[in-house]
């Protein structure tokens, strides 16, 4: 009953978002906040953030804190372009995994294993990973063609779909600019036009992560090494087998988060060209509350903010005006479950936006770069008091401890 209401509750914000989205764009004329290329643009920056959210979500609901997702998509990097040049990017993909399958491993066996602190390994693995894909950029792709001591570039690419009919009459549609209708429009057709297959196996690998975790008795096993180890071992679960499977499985979806980024968002392999994803989606699983659909909610956000980079100054100063109107409206909804300090706060800092967005024609170009740090700061900092991690999550554990 608690997961079909949050179902609806996402489903209602989903809605109301995007009647939110569709009024500011008519008021204001930004018809690209959510075109066809935006929301595309939005989609591919989303996919790499998501999958290493997914990664810290399998690791954390066992009980390991995962900071080392940067690390391991790093790793995944070079393990897609590796895989790629010789065999092909769906091999790459597969290398992507391995690669930061290997660093999951790593951190397990320091965490789980030797019971080092969580947070000192995975900083540790994500210099490990930094370090490792320029020492081995250098030793591989130096003589290759298109190769250099810190890149790979010219990588075969995974297959993209463009569905006709479907594509040609959304187009169609969002160019007419239509209240709503417009901007369904540019979503099924951002999801229809020269949509990447690496795409649908991310939105593969969330649904079927969702499913095994809260749906399988695998999944209640390993969550019950992230709430109460002693508990679940008392009841014969193999505690160290499930951390170690948990760990492994997260940086390896952190690892194909790094191939997406090698083999869709960019036309190559760079050396840290993750440029923080990692650490984003981790505060996208923390926005979600350690669940899957508000780690989907969260990194969707975060990538959206992340492709107004490439967006024009108009489209990037209509997201003060929804980012304002947001903010007052989360506060109304605070102020009425009582929380009035937590209402306060969003109600200044909703007018805040608001008084910036009707005081200016447009925002800095500084300003676009910084939208996803921005976002990621002032959600997690919004959300600081609805969270819940699992309660043995960070905690050393040992064979054989009391409960």
């Amino acid at each position: 009953m608690r997961a079909r209401q949050l179902n609806h509750l996402w489903l209602l914000i989903s809605l109301g978002a995007i009647l939110m989205v569709s009024a500011v764009r008519i008021l204001t004329g930004a018809h690209g906040i959510d075109s066809i290329g935006t929301i595309r643009a939005a989609i591919i920056a989303t996919c790499p953030i998501l999958m290493a959210a997914i990664g810290g979500l399998w690791s954390e609901r066992a009980g390991v804190v995962n900071i080392g997702l940067e690390g391991q998509m790093i790793l995944g990097t070079w393990g897609a372009a590796y895989f790629t040049y010789y065999y092909g990017p769906w091999v790459g993909v597969f290398g992507a995994a391995l690669l930061g399958a290997v660093g999951g491993l790593l951190h397990a066996l320091a965490t789980v294993t030797f019971g080092v602190d969580h947070i000192v390994s995975g900083v540790a693995i994500n210099i490990i990973g930094l370090g490792a894909s320029r020492f081995l950029a250098e030793a591989y792709f130096t003589d290759l063609e298109g190769g250099g001591i810190k890149q790979l570039t010219g990588l075969e690419t995974p297959t993209r779909v463009t569905i006709p009919g479907i594509s040609d009459g959304a187009e169609y549609l969002a160019d007419k600019h239509w209240f709503l209708v417009s901007d369904l429009a540019s979503l099924v057709g951002a999801m229809t036009t020269d949509l990447s297959l690496f795409t649908v196996l991310v939105a593969a690998l969330v649904i079927a992560s969702a499913w095994i975790l809260w749906r399988s008795t695998f999944g209640l096993r390993l969550r019950s090494c992230g709430e109460n180890p002693a508990a679940a071992e008392s009841l014969g679960v193999n505690v160290y087998r499930y951390k170690y499977a948990a760990v492994v499985v997260s940086g390896a979806m952190a690892g194909i988060g790094g191939g997406f980024l090698a083999l869709v968002s960019s036309s190559g392999f760079t050396t840290g060209q993750t440029n923080g994803r990692g650490f984003i989606g981790l505060a996208a699983m923390i926005f979600g509350n350690w669940r899957p659909g508000g780690t989907t909610a969260g990194a969707l956000l975060f990538g959206y903010t992340d492709s107004l980079q490439l967006r024009d100054s108009t489209s990037v100063h209509a997201l003060l005006l929804i980012v304002g109107i947001g903010l007052v409206a989360l506060a109304l909804w605070r102020l009425r479950q009582g929380k009035t300090t937590t209402a306060i706060v969003m109600g200044a800092l909703g007018v805040a936006f608001l008084v910036w967005f009707l005081t200016t024609d447009s925002v800095p170009k500084e300003f676009a770069g910084m939208t996803p740090y921005i976002a990621t700061l002032l959600v997690l900092a919004l959300a600081a008091q609805r969270l819940r991690m699992p309660a043995a999550d960070g905690l050393r554990y040992r064979r054989g401890q009391s409960i």
